[in-house]
């Protein structure tokens, strides 16, 4: 692939571009920031550890330089502002919402036929928002946040176990947040069942820790987590690029699976060269189900603050 872009120069999205630049998956990342000379250093920093750790991939750096980008055939959307002291959720769903809508009609003006990968929070709801700009189908607008998710339950159960977490297996459905769906009949470890090797309770703790994972972030950095989202996003990227075809769990627009519709929710599916290529609709139980209805509902709730704003207009595309 020519060119790959990410939009937002701050850890999560130089991390990201850092990634990428290690894997070769591109000739060219370009790192697009609104802050003068933000992405510019940052892009020069990667730039200079291509010798040391053996990547051709250039990196760039542009302020708000749009027409940079030009011809990219995925864009990564990181930007937006993290939820300040005295901010409440709706106001943080308007601000990054603006932002998201605008940037996402930039990228769509120069790369028109760029698969978009949105990584800014509150998640779910910027996902829908960047689809609703990009006047695109929905399975090539998609948010990062299962495979965030699966990363922490995966690296908290290995741990646990005491062993290689490339052994575990796992899945999460739902919401980005404290409504996500962990899935532990689906958990394994070399395909041994993860209720075969802890207790319900210890398995319980470990999901809730996994709900709480980025909270547990800032409360020890007084930041949000960088490596690991940057690093997810990369493992999407890598999966378009390359036509992998690997399995992920990935904000997608369902429309009917699972008995939700027109809704960004997060549900596995196969990720290739054409985005989404197949959303894989699990046999849920009954508790399953309910769980991840119940996670519908709160991103729903956070749709609605988004459609109040009437920054979009109100067609369908599918």
């Amino acid at each position: 692939m020519e060119r790959i872009t990410v939009i937002g120069a701050g850890n999560v999205g130089a991390t990201c571009a850092n990634v990428i630049a290690h894997k070769n998956l591109a000739s060219e990342v370009v790192l697009v920031d609104i802050k003068e000379g933000v992405a510019e250093g940052k892009a020069l920093d990667i730039w200079q550890t291509s010798s040391i750790n053996n990547f051709d991939t250039r990196v760039v750096g542009c302020t708000n330089d749009y027409l940079r980008t030009k011809g990219s055939g995925v864009v990564v959307i990181t930007s937006g502002v993290p939820r300040k002291p005295g901010m409440s959720r709706d106001d943080l769903i308007k601000t990054n919402a603006r932002i998201i809508y605008e940037v996402t009609e930039k990228v769509v003006k120069y790369s028109p036929e760029a698969i978009i990968v949105v990584v800014s929070n509150p998640l779910d709801v910027m996902t829908y928002a960047a689809w609703k700009a990009a006047n695109k189908p929905a399975h090539k607008v998609f948010g990062m946040a299962g495979i965030l998710d699966t990363g922490r339950y995966t690296a908290f159960l290995a741990t646990a176990l005491d062993v290689s977490p490339k052994d575990i297996h796992a899945l999460l459905l739902g919401g980005h947040g404290d409504s996500m769906v962990p899935l532990r009949r689906y958990t394994s470890v070399k395909g041994i069942p993860i209720t075969e090797l802890l207790g319900k309770d210890e398995i319980d703790k470990i999901v809730e820790r996994t709900r709480k994972g980025g909270g547990e972030l800032v409360n020890l950095m007084g930041t949000s987590a960088w490596y690991a989202p940057g690093a997810a996003a990369a493992q999407m990227v890598e999966s378009i690029v390359d036509d992998q075809k690997r399995i992920f769990p990935v904000c997608a627009r369902l429309n009917g699976e699972y008995g939700i519709n027109d809704l960004y929710i997060g549900v596995p599916v196969k990720l290739g060269k054409n985005g989404i290529e197949e959303v894989i609709e699990l046999n849920l139980n009954q508790k399953e189900y309910n769980l991840l209805h119940e996670s519908a509902n709160q991103v729903r709730a956070l749709v609605k603050v988004f459609d109040n704003m009437n920054v979009a207009g109100s067609d369908d595309r599918g």
